[in-house]
């Protein structure tokens, strides 16, 4: 009977917008259940349902019941990596322009033993010794 009572005023006490956050995470828990098996399988909408509310409502950790909260924070800071990295894509590695190319061949052509630093070792030992 007291906790039925603690329950109650506990109730009354919190906001309307913490109550109906409340209610929506345990509605979509049990309709993730409904759809479920017999292991809960979230798919990328309730994850990203969840991510919001930890954004949202302070006392989301508290009606969690399907994953532990530490998982959602991860999930939330995945989206986040992988937000980053699509915006910060480039369009890949800029062109040499023709006349460094030109330069470059010129050089090689007119200098043929020269080579480079890192070809050092594969060109002056040779391949039986190598393998």
């Amino acid at each position: 009977m007291i906790p039925l009572l603690l329950s109650t005023a506990a109730a009354v006490i919190k906001s309307r917008q913490t109550l109906i956050l409340e209610n929506l995470a345990l509605r979509h828990q049990v309709g993730v259940l409904r759809r479920s098996v017999k292991q809960p399988r979230l798919k990328p909408s309730d994850r990203g349902l969840w991510v919001l509310l930890s954004r949202i409502w302070r006392a989301w950790d508290k009606s969690l019941v399907l994953v532990k909260p530490e998982t959602v924070i991860r999930w939330h800071r995945k989206g986040f990596w992988l937000y980053w990295r699509w915006k910060s894509r480039g369009p890949g590695r800029p062109k040499i322009a023709a006349e460094i190319r030109d330069l470059i061949r010129q050089m090689s052509r007119a200098n043929p033993l020269y080579v480079k630093p890192a070809d050092m070792w594969t060109s002056a030992v040779p391949a039986a010794v190598r393998s």
